[in-house]
């Protein structure tokens, strides 16, 4: 999966500056429609800072993408994708980037760079609740001097993260439209990078629940580590149930060793990560609003240090 989008690209270029040679007129009226919508939500962005009574309000706490890094220089580019798409959702909003490991720029470092600044909400690209979400990232945050921040949910279970799943198997070669004897034959290992945490298993068990009920053919989570079944014995499983066409829905963020091994054990097709597919950057934005409508009470992993 490449982490680009040329039609993104092409639509960054300067919206003022002449079309390019043999271009049809129509692009440069797309060209001013896209400069239009940008001078609209930014200045929507700036009324929505300014109370009725005239007072500016206080700025919304930063997004933090929370990745969680990867030797696969894939993984970093599709990250940085899907941070643009989040800001392009929502211009006024401070979004920045960190890792657990492996790339730049670590959390803590984006953290210090916001304490006694910007309050943060921290949003893991992670899929389940496991070690990372409940213990390292919230105690890399409480480790920052004078930062305030709250740890938003991981992304799963959520059905956006079923609409993705669907969209990249489509993409893949998934029919939607198949026979009784096809889906008979057919099925998916949704494979996952895998936890000890019982919450872990149990987010993944729900994501394949909904990715079934949507497909309408068994879904049988498999792991790439610490879990079983692993993505082969999932696969011989199905086989043995007379399931031959069996399809493998990578449930990771972004390309990286895991995914790659268990593409190589798709006995047919393999879909891409989940990536920066329009419905992740959504779903980022819900767990950051989720978090700030949180009252304060309810705010289990607001993190304010001494």
């Amino acid at each position: 999966m490449t982490a680009s989008n040329p039609a993104r690209d092409e639509s960054s270029q300067r919206p003022g500056g002449p079309p390019p040679r043999g271009a049809h007129p129509e692009g440069h009226l797309d060209s001013t429609a896209q400069l239009m919508n940008r001078i609209a939500g930014q200045l929507g962005s700036q009324l929505s800072l300014v109370s009725l009574d005239g007072t500016r309000r206080p700025p919304p706490p930063a997004l933090v993408l929370v990745a969680h890094g990867s030797r696969d220089p894939r993984a970093l580019a599709t990250v940085r994708s899907l941070m643009e798409r989040v800001r392009e959702l929502r211009p006024h909003l401070s979004v920045r980037l960190g890792h657990i490991e492996l790339n730049e720029p670590p959390l803590r470092d984006t953290l210090a760079s916001l304490a006694g600044r910007e309050d943060a909400v921290l949003v893991p690209l992670l899929l389940g609740r496991g070690y990372h979400v409940r213990r390292d990232i919230p105690e890399t945050a409480a480790a920052v001097p004078g930062l305030r921040a709250r740890v938003a949910d991981p992304l799963g279970p959520h059905p956006l993260l079923v609409e993705t799943l669907y969209a990249r198997l489509v993409d893949a070669g998934w029919r939607t439209r198949m026979s009784d004897s096809a889906r008979r034959a057919s099925a998916v290992v949704l494979a996952s990078a895998g936890s000890r945490a019982p919450d872990s298993a149990a987010d993944t068990r729900r994501t394949a629940q909904l990715l079934a009920e949507r497909l309408g053919v068994p879904v049988v989570p498999a792991y790439a580590s610490a879990a079983a079944p692993t993505v082969p014995a999932a696969v011989r499983s199905l086989a043995a149930r007379g399931r031959h066409r069996i399809a493998v829905a990578s449930y990771f963020t972004a390309p990286g060793r895991f995914a790659t091994q268990s593409a190589e054990a798709a006995p047919w097709i393999c879909a891409e990560p989940l990536g920066d597919h329009p419905a992740m950057a959504r779903l980022v934005l819900h767990r950051y609003d989720q978090a700030v409508a949180a009252p304060e009470s309810a705010r289990e992993r607001t993190l304010v240090p001494a």
